[in-house]
This record gives C-alpha cells, structure tokens and sequence, in this order.
C-alpha cells in the first residue's frame, strides 16, 4: 500500500502548516452557519436548480478502498436533509454537476450520480490513477479529474476516461476550474514529503486546453498546499490551503490575499454564485462552513 493511503493520514498531519506570509484583504469573510455530523468532507457544490448543497464524506483513509465513504446532501440553510443519501463509495473527493448528472473522484474512479434517481448510474475505472481528486467540466461537457499523487489529469470524453495530461510541472495537482479556453489548476506544491508537506508550496497554474501548454498565473510565487478552486465572479478566484488553514482570493496577476485564517483542513470549496457565499468543508473538523465575502 502507498504510503500516502494509510489510514493514519490525518493523524500524522495534525502539526504540520505552511510557514508564508500575505497580505490580509480589507475584505472579510464572515460565518453564515455551520453544519457538523459528518465523517471527513472533503468537497461541497451548490445545485441551483435543487437549491441543495451536495458534501462528499472520506469517512476512513482518503485512499482506503472501505466502502465507507457517502455523499451528503444539505439545504441552503445548512440544516442536513439526509446525510447519507449517497452510500457504497470508497473515498469520494471532488465533486462537479453537469446536467442531471453529479460526478464525484473516488480514488481511482470516477462516479456518476443521476441526480432525479438518487443514485449511481456510472463508473469509469482509471486503472493507474493514484488519488483522484478535484472535478471540472468544460463547454462541451467533457469532464477533468485530477490525480493529485500521480501528477496528472483525467478527462471523460465521448464515454472514454482516460489519461489527458501527464506532467511533473502540475506540481500534484489539486483544485481545478476551466476558465474560458484554460483549465485552472491550484497545485498542492513541489516535492511532496513523507508528511504531506511540499518543499515548495503551490500556486496557480492555467493550462492551454487545446494545446495543453502549462503556465504559471502571475508570478508563480508560493501560495500554499492548495485544495478548492473556485471563480468568484469577477475575475479572480477563491482558494483554500488545506495544510496551514485559509481562504484566499487569488487575483487573474496570481496575487494572493488572505481572507480568513482557518483550522487545518479546509478542503475543497463551493461557492453559491450571486450572493457571495462560500461553503467550506472542513475535513479535519467533520463540518462544513457556509462564509459571507464581502
């Protein structure tokens, strides 16, 4: 077994943080509600036309095959309308709607949910995936999974999951999000260590999506481990560190502000566009975090 998949993962991650310094935004970011009894969430996403919120739950080792782990859904409000309405998933991360359909990264497999059933529709193994991470999904509907352990990047296309890009200059990435023509990536860093940490922390990355050129936003210069990537509607977006503990506000110049200082594990972020919400799951915490940006 990997290293990296123990079921000791969290314990062994509780003292360590990224030692960077950043401005603080005069913008803050204030609790709304925040929502407990969950087992190790690790995403969250808005459903407009529901108007309910979805939480994938590791519930056990984020790379231990248990079947354990489960989709939550929530109101708006924060109140649980059924925490375990989802079952049978082995580690599920990130989480991205298209259509009528929800898909969730479940260590090497990609899960589709058919959201007016209420249940798995679909799977698609990658057999060389590692860990399985964050969603995207861009214009044409086709679907980014990102193997953070593996340095590389899935897509689901015309029903293949395959391979997309593989590259040691991803830097085991994590959050994503198409912007235009570009996948955002927000990498956890450089030279990952034994305990998760990086040498070099990381910062966002813009990839070409028809030539599949990597580029760094702004001036590369370290930001954090990064986890949730999510634009804030207007042309900068919102990312959390998972190992110090943040929401950040990354500008289109890769300048980074600091929102709100948080516990470890604040994983990977949803926002509920138009009223300038974000919603936090905090793995470590078993909760999940609903902020006011102003």
């Amino acid at each position: 077994m990997n290293r990296f998949y123990s079921s000791r993962f969290y314990s062994s991650l509780i003292s360590v943080a990224s030692l960077l310094t950043f401005s603080v935004s005069a913008q803050s970011a204030t609790e709304l509600w925040s929502a407990e009894g969950f087992k190790n969430p690790e995403s969250a996403l808005y459903d407009g036309s529901r108007n309910v919120i979805y939480v994938s739950n590791v519930n056990g080792g984020p790379g231990d095959a248990d079947g354990n782990g489960f989709i939550s859904r929530l109101k708006k409000d924060g109140t649980v309308d059924e925490l375990e309405w989802i079952t049978g998933l082995n580690a599920p991360k990130g989480l991205v709607q298209s259509g009528e359909m929800l898909y969730v990264s479940d260590i090497n497999q990609l899960v589709e949910i058919d959201l007016e059933a209420g249940k798995v529709s679909n799977t698609w193994t990658a057999e060389d995936a590692k860990f399985l991470n964050d969603l995207a999904v861009d214009g044409s509907g086709n679907i980014y999974v990102s193997d953070m352990l593996g340095n590389t990047i899935y897509r689901l296309e015309n029903n293949e999951f395959a391979a997309w890009l593989q590259d040691e200059s991803l830097q085991h990435p994590n959050g994503l999000s198409i912007d235009g023509t570009n996948l955002l990536v927000a990498p956890w860093g450089k030279e990952l260590q034994d305990d998760f940490t990086t040498k070099v922390p990381g910062h966002l990355l813009s990839v070409d999506l028809v030539g599949k050129n990597i580029s760094t936003l702004g001036s590369g210069e370290p930001v954090g481990n990064l986890d949730g990537l999510e634009p804030d509607g207007n042309g900068a977006w919102f990312v959390t560190d998972w190992m110090a503990g943040g929401l950040f506000r990354i500008s289109s110049a890769g300048d980074a502000e600091l929102l709100l200082d948080m516990n470890q594990g604040s994983a990977d972020l949803g926002v509920i566009g138009g009223e300038s919400t974000v919603l936090v799951p905090m793995m470590m915490d078993n909760k999940v975090i609903a902020l006011s940006v102003e």
